[in-house]
């Protein structure tokens, strides 16, 4: 990957919707040339989807919590059935597996308490686990989408 494709990432990260002339200019591109970078770089796995970002407080959906999950063991059977609960769940946007005094940790969207309540019901019925923390989240006070591409020499 080279400085012209860091800077087509860069362009889509902010704006997936730009046309690809438009894109192409911001890269010092025709289009023809940006339209096969673009094509590489969804092929090769770097770019995977692209999406509308959506403002979840307009949509209701004003409950953000942080859920610590320890597991009940470490088996494959058990990953399964936690992954499981998981695709089940839409209210679940991110799962990260840690390393630490907890296994995964969920970032959960709902519209209220009661909402949370009842995903946490569902969740915990239907997956065996040893713990579970619920860290409710008052304010997020920064957040982007975009990764930080460094410069290439």
């Amino acid at each position: 990957m080279d400085q012209i494709d860091r800077r087509i990432l860069t362009e889509l990260q902010r704006d997936a919707t730009l046309p690809i002339v438009e894109l192409a200019s911001r890269v010092g591109l025709s289009a023809s040339p940006c339209w096969k970078r673009v094509q590489k770089l969804e092929r090769t796995g770097v770019i995977i989807g692209r999406v509308a970002r959506v403002d979840a407080q307009k949509l209701g959906l004003s409950l953000t919590v942080l859920v610590e999950v320890t597991a009940m063991d470490h088996s494959a059977a058990w990953r399964e059935a936690f992954l499981d609960g998981v695709r089940a769940s839409p209210e679940v946007m991110e799962v990260l597996r840690l390393g630490g005094d907890y296994d995964y940790i969920l970032r959960v969207t709902v519209p209220d308490t009661q909402a949370y309540d009842a995903f946490y019901r569902r969740f915990t019925q239907a997956v065996p686990l040893r713990a579970v923390r619920s860290s409710f989240v008052m304010e997020t006070v920064h957040m982007k989408a975009s990764l930080p591409l460094p410069e290439v020499a």
